[in-house]
């Protein structure tokens, strides 16, 4: 008996599975290779932007907005939460006090949560112009996995660096989509950066680490063209999976 999907599925349908089934990688070794984990989100982060080139070129479907929002909690929820649970937890083995315990679970479960809300948000509210309210999910979980693999994290730092992320991603600030071409290379340092993590002294995943901080703190403040200057009331309504997050 022939799936229900047969002839429903789009190209960028596909990719966003391919995201999923990365994120899950990700979630799967994060216990045991959390560099390989973080390199993995990062992966999924590319994948997360062909998908909308895709869409763009052949058409989205109308599943297309949900499955992509779905896809993305793994990628960029479970699997950024679990890297910091674990290098959290083996990097405090020495903790007794049982607050600093209980923040090793209770951060990354908040991170979780807030990154789910904030992906249910935007495919109800923020689909239908080029900007989105809150820091990107994708964004927060690109900045907790480079970090793995750039600066060495205490605890203290870890935990602390994801909160601030999980509060950014539900805040009212609100954040202009990137333009193609700044997503195109972004996207390239991204490759670059799971490629070659150790590659002249980490210079793609400290690259990558710098853009996105940059634009977490700059970008709703400088990025914006003149017209978008004079829109940035919060967005309504839908648009087509062909315009990605970001």
């Amino acid at each position: 008996m022939r799936s229900r999907f047969v002839g429903e599925l789009t190209p960028a349908d596909v990719m966003t599975l391919v995201n999923v089934v990365i994120g899950f990688l990700a979630v799967a070794v994060a216990p045991t290779d959390p560099e390989l984990a973080a390199r993995l989100v990062l992966l999924a982060a590319v994948a997360d932007g062909i998908d909308g080139v895709l869409a763009r070129a052949f058409g989205g479907s109308a599943m297309g907005p949900y499955l992509d929002s779905l896809a993305d909690v793994p990628s960029f929820a479970i699997a950024p939460a679990i890297i910091v649970y674990g290098a959290s937890q083996e990097a405090a083995f020495g903790w007794h006090d049982g607050l600093e315990a209980m923040l090793v679970v209770a951060v990354p479960a908040l991170f979780v949560a807030l990154a789910v809300l904030r992906l249910g948000a935007y495919s109800a509210y923020d689909t239908a112009a080029s900007r989105t309210v809150g820091a990107p999910t994708t964004l927060a979980a690109t900045i907790v996995a480079v970090s793995l693999l750039t600066v060495h994290w205490t605890p203290e730092l870890l935990l602390g660096g994801m909160a601030i992320l999980a509060g950014a991603m539900v805040s009212p600030v609100i954040y202009p989509d990137l333009l193609a071409r700044d997503a195109m290379i972004m996207g390239v340092i991204h490759v670059l950066a799971v490629a070659m993590p150790m590659a002249y002294g980490r210079v793609f995943p400290y690259a990558l680490l710098t853009l996105a901080i940059a634009y977490l703190l700059l970008g709703p403040r400088f990025y914006w063209g003149e017209t978008e200057r004079r829109l940035r009331a919060p967005p309504k309504g839908k648009r087509s999976k062909g315009d990605p997050e970001e």
